[in-house]
């Protein structure tokens, strides 16, 4: 009885996500849920690139042969940076069999890791922190800016195929709050940058994003012109000599 009633269930799961829109399936179970689509199936044949091929080798010589497992996640990021930022089950199952695994225990790791897209992304994928500190500082107004100027919801495309918007947690600037980043697809994975973009505000956002519409590299790094890296605005207030040394230790000594 119970077994019939959660096969039931079940097929009203299944048919439930079949009538939402691909680009709206972007939370809870949604996360690690695959059906098959027109572009996005077991039967398209996908492999390597001749020159990834190479790189292939090259991460597989960094573990033991008999651990070779243990490449996959430098494999599947070389796969979706070879597919345009984004993982079709057809590269998780050549990934699979390139380092003798069921290809279930590849799927546990593309689903596991927020940075593996599963879904297409633009070309420019831009993602914005939002963790505490970055939301204390704006990153909300931030998301807000860029999709408003770009005309789509969070994990849509715009229709060019130029750019996507999606949130990431930590990126580990929190002192540089708001911040960026933006993977760059457009090249392949020979041209693949991922850069941080810090001390962003709605308007320089925006900018950014135009900058990289005409094809130019927007500088990296702080968007604030009166500060160096993480440093205060201003220039540093402390520290500004060499430290003594502690008083119980002579040091020239050591």
């Amino acid at each position: 009885m119970l077994g019939r009633l959660a096969a039931q269930r079940l097929r009203e799961i299944r048919q439930a996500f079949r009538q939402i829109p691909q680009a709206s399936r972007s939370f809870s179970t949604a996360l690690n849920y695959h059906l098959d689509s027109p572009d996005n199936n077991p039967d398209l044949p996908w492999e390597f690139t001749d020159a990834n091929k190479d790189k292939v080798k090259e991460i597989i010589s960094h573990y033991p042969s008999n651990y070779k497992q243990s490449a996959v996640i430098p494999l599947l990021d070389l796969a979706q940076q070879q597919h345009g930022g984004w993982l079709p089950v057809s590269a998780m199952n050549a990934v699979a069999k390139i380092i003798e695994v069921a290809p279930i225990r590849v799927y546990e790791v593309a689903t596991f890791y927020s940075m593996f897209n599963r879904t297409k992304v633009g070309k420019y994928h831009l993602l914005v922190c939002g963790t505490t500190p970055c939301m204390i500082r704006g990153s909300r107004e931030i998301e807000d800016a860029l999709l408003e100027h770009l005309g789509v919801k969070r994990n849509e495309v715009t229709k060019d195929g130029l750019f996507s918007v999606g949130e990431m947690e930590c990126m580990g600037s929190c002192v540089n709050a708001p911040m960026i980043t933006v993977a760059d697809y457009s090249n392949g994975s020979e041209g693949y940058t991922y850069n941080y973009y810090e001390d962003v505000t709605p308007k320089r956002v925006v900018e950014i994003v135009e900058a990289l519409r005409r094809g130019e590299k927007p500088p990296r790094g702080t968007q604030n012109p009166k500060r160096i890296n993480s440093g205060p605005e201003g220039g540093n207030t402390t520290l500004l000599s060499e430290p003594k040394a502690p008083p119980c230790r002579d040091l020239d000594a050591c």
